[in-house]
């Protein structure tokens, strides 16, 4: 099963561990290629738990006893640590976006250089597939998913037009989608159906709702001196990493106390998102977009 390379696989461990023997976090497992890492820098008291809804990310769990796997999404993060008895951890680590597996296997649905079942669902168990949601919504809904999830330039008349369409016949293929939108696109083709199928996936499985309830939680089980690694690929996922880290909230929503001190719950580690090498972006294509931001959590006061 061909999964991507860990992005900036160095500095995220460098980042991450402060304590070999210490608790961490993979929040996003997929092929386990950031886990395998993270255990070989681990000591025997180490313990790694890594977060995955996809059920084909169960064909790459490590054998190793310091290693927990969850089969579910990182936004229950703090009931699955309590089920295990864990109530804080020295470093978490998400690497956002979808893997390189997904977008490869056709009958994923997620890219648009395959025709399959319009699906893009990261856990398979929902019952909602980008078919589904294209179904049910109005015009006006999916023109703001499309403006505020794929900044589509024409997102109103595609919204129009594929719900017209959707009257007529459901549209359940991507070859069918593709047939509809193909008048439409603007500027280069690739760019634009990846725009508009960025906007899907995130509407599928709610992916900022998500990760806005992974982040609040962070606050909760990172011990004083915790490390936060974040890898995000679109402007979107960065926007609220730095506005978390910077403030505590996603919004970006400075918290006074009565005197006028700003509460700031982490040390910013990166003060600029930090980057891939030339020489990495050759080697994986998938890191050309990647950025990494690194906080430390405060003392808690």
């Amino acid at each position: 099963m061909s999964y991507h390379l860990p992005v900036m696989a160095q500095a995220c461990i460098d980042g991450m561990i402060t304590d070999p023997d210490g608790v961490y976090i993979d929040a996003t497992f997929g092929g386990g290629g950031h886990s395998r890492l993270i255990l070989e820098h681990l000591g025997e008291e180490g313990k790694l738990v890594g977060f995955d809804q996809d059920e084909d990310a169960l064909d790459n769990v490590p054998e190793d006893e310091r290693f927990i796997f969850v089969q579910h999404n990182f936004r229950y993060l703090k009931r699955f640590l309590k089920l295990h008895r864990i109530q804080q951890v020295d470093g978490i680590l998400a690497d956002l976006g979808v893997s390189s597996h997904q977008l490869d296997v056709p009958e994923r649905g997620f890219s648009f250089r395959f025709d399959a079942a319009l699906d893009m669902r990261m856990n398979q168990q929902q019952e909602e597939t980008a078919a589904s949601l294209l179904q049910r919504l109005t015009a006006d809904e999916l023109q703001d998913i499309l403006s505020r999830f794929g900044e589509v330039r024409n997102a109103k008349t595609l919204a129009e037009q594929l719900v017209a369409e959707q009257r007529v016949k459901p549209v359940k293929t991507i070859g069918e989608f593709l047939t509809i939108v193909a008048p439409l696109v603007r500027g280069n083709r690739a760019r634009y159906l990846a725009q508009v199928f960025q906007a899907l996936r995130i509407a599928v499985n709610d992916e900022m709702g998500a990760l806005e309830d992974f982040l609040n939680q962070c606050l909760e089980v990172l011990k004083p001196g915790g490390r936060l690694v974040v890898l995000s690929y679109h402007s979107l996922e960065d926007r609220m990493i730095k506005h978390f880290l910077k403030t505590g909230n996603v919004e970006g929503v400075q918290d006074k106390d009565f005197y006028g001190n700003i509460h700031r719950p982490f040390k910013v580690l990166t003060k600029k998102a930090a980057l891939p090498t030339a020489e990495e972006i050759e080697r994986n294509s998938r890191a050309r977009s990647a950025k990494l931001r690194i906080g430390e959590r405060k003392e808690v006061t």
